[in-house]
C-alpha cells in the first residue's frame, strides 16, 4: 500500500515523536540507524518532510531533524500525503487512470470500502498515538 519511502517516513516521524521532550533534534544517523533505513535514502525522505513543514531541521553540532509542531496534531494521512501524494486516497487499486463509480474496475467497489478504512485511520491517527505505543512497549520501529 505504502511506497517504501512512505514506510520510512512514517517510521522516522514516529521515531522523532518518541524521543523525550529534553531532546531538541535527532540526526541523520540515528534516525536512519533507529528505523533500519540506509543513511542517504533517510536523509532524502527527511527533506521531503522538511520541504511539507512536517519537520524542521538545523545543521552544526546540536543540529538535526525535530518535529514542526505537536505530535498530536501530526497526522499519518500529512506524511503519506507528503510523500506518496494523494494516490492511495483516490487512486484505483489497479492503477487504472479512469477508475470511477460510473466506470469501475474489476476490484472498485471491494478496494473502495478498504480505501476508505485505511483513510480514515491515517486521517484520525496522530504521531502521538503511535509514538505513545512504540513508547510503553506495545509497538515498535525495528522487525
Amino acid at each position: 500500500m505504502f511506497s517504501k519511502a512512505c514506510k520510512y517516513a512514517i517510521n522516522a516521524m514516529i521515531y522523532v515523536a518518541t524521543l523525550p521532550k529534553d531532546t531538541e533534534r535527532a540526526g541523520l544517523k540515528h534516525i536512519s540507524k533507529a528505523i533500519n533505513s540506509p543513511e542517504a535514502f533517510t536523509a532524502k525522505i527527511l527533506q521531503s518532510l522538511v520541504k511539507d513543514d512536517l519537520l524542521s531541521s538545523s545543521k552544526g553540532p546540536h543540529g538535526g531533524f525535530a518535529l514542526n509542531g505537536k505530535p498530536e496534531d501530526i497526522f499519518l494521512s500529512q506524511i503519506v500525503q507528503a510523500i506518496d501524494g494523494d494516490s492511495l486516497f483516490v487512486g484505483c487499486a489497479l492503477g487504472f487512470e479512469n477508475c470511477s463509480e460510473s466506470h469501475p474496475c474489476p476490484v472498485h467497489h471491494k478496494f473502495k470500502a478498504i480505501r476508505d478504512h485505511l483513510t480514515g485511520m491515517l486521517l484520525t491517527t496522530s504521531l502521538k498515538d503511535v509514538a505513545e505505543r512504540v513508547n510503553i512497549g506495545i509497538s515498535f520501529l525495528k522487525y
